[in-house]
Formats: C-alpha cells, structure tokens, sequence
C-alpha cells in the first residue's frame, strides 16, 4: 500500500464510501483505493462501520472519514475541475446536481455530501488571465450563469 506524502483530508458525516465511489466513477484518474473499518466503537459509529475511505479525484489523493455530525462542508474548500468544452461541463456539472446536489453561481455547485466543485471550462480561466477588456467581458458574463455556457464566455472574449 502506497501513502500518499499529501492526502486531502474530507469529513463526512457519513457517506464516504458512497462519495469517493460516485467522484471515482465520474471523473477520470480517480479511484477508491481502499476502505478501512473501524476496529472498535467510535463517537459516531460502531466497530466495523467504515471509518475512512482512500481515493483520488483527477489524480489528487484523498481521504473520506465518516466523522459524524461534528464538522460540516464549507465552500471554503473546493474541487476545481477544468473542462474542455460544453460538453464535459455538462456531464460533470449535471452528474454532481441531478445526484442530490445543488447548482450555485459562476460553476460552483455542491454534492449531496456538501463537497463544494467548480466546473470550469478552461476557456473562462483563460479569458480572465487574457486580463484587460477580455478578462472583463468574460467575467461579468460569468457572474449571470450557475453552469458556465462555453459559447455566452467565448463570445464576451471577442466582444
């Protein structure tokens, strides 16, 4: 077993397992490495519940501890995933809102675990680092969508 010298740590009340496998089916280079039950009775759960579930998502190794209702998710912390074009935000973005999340503004939307993401369509980040006119149609264009609209961001770079 390799351990990662970084692991992104995420609290869940529960539901990790259930997470990590809907994050490994969803995007590319993401995986449920492994799934380690509790030996003995903890605060929130029992011996043999799932105590904590390794995974990566897009390659980044992380962490799932069913922790309780102790801690919840914050939009202080999110995954950004950049999509290519209309039709992979599409997927990414539908697949996380029509599993129990919740659409938001400017590509954000939260899973039904409360794990915020940022769907971003590489054409919007490069836009805003275009700086400038460009950066500035593209972002107040990006301040009207939920899901970002690669067509609406493409036409504001050009003006």
């Amino acid at each position: 077993m390799h351990i990662a010298k970084n692991t992104i740590c995420l609290w869940y009340e529960k539901g990790a397992e259930e997470a990590a496998r809907f994050y490994a089916s969803l995007f590319p280079d993401s995986e449920v490495t492994s799934v380690f039950h509790a030996p003995s009775d903890f605060p929130s759960g029992k011996a043999g519940d799932v105590l904590t579930v390794n995974f990566t998502v897009a390659g980044i190794p992380c962490m799932g501890l069913n922790g309780g209702p102790t801690f919840a998710q914050s939009e202080a912390f999110s995954f950004q995933i950049a999509t290519d074009d209309q039709e992979e935000t599409d997927r990414y973005w539908d697949a996380i809102v029509n599993n129990g999340g919740q659409p938001s503004a400017c590509g954000w939307c939260k899973d039904k675990w409360g794990v915020s993401w940022q769907i971003t369509p590489r054409v919007l980040t490069e836009a805003l680092a275009a700086g400038g006119g460009e950066a500035q149609r593209a972002f107040e264009a990006m301040m009207t969508m939920g899901k970002i609209d690669v067509a609406t961001i493409e036409a504001a770079r050009r003006g």
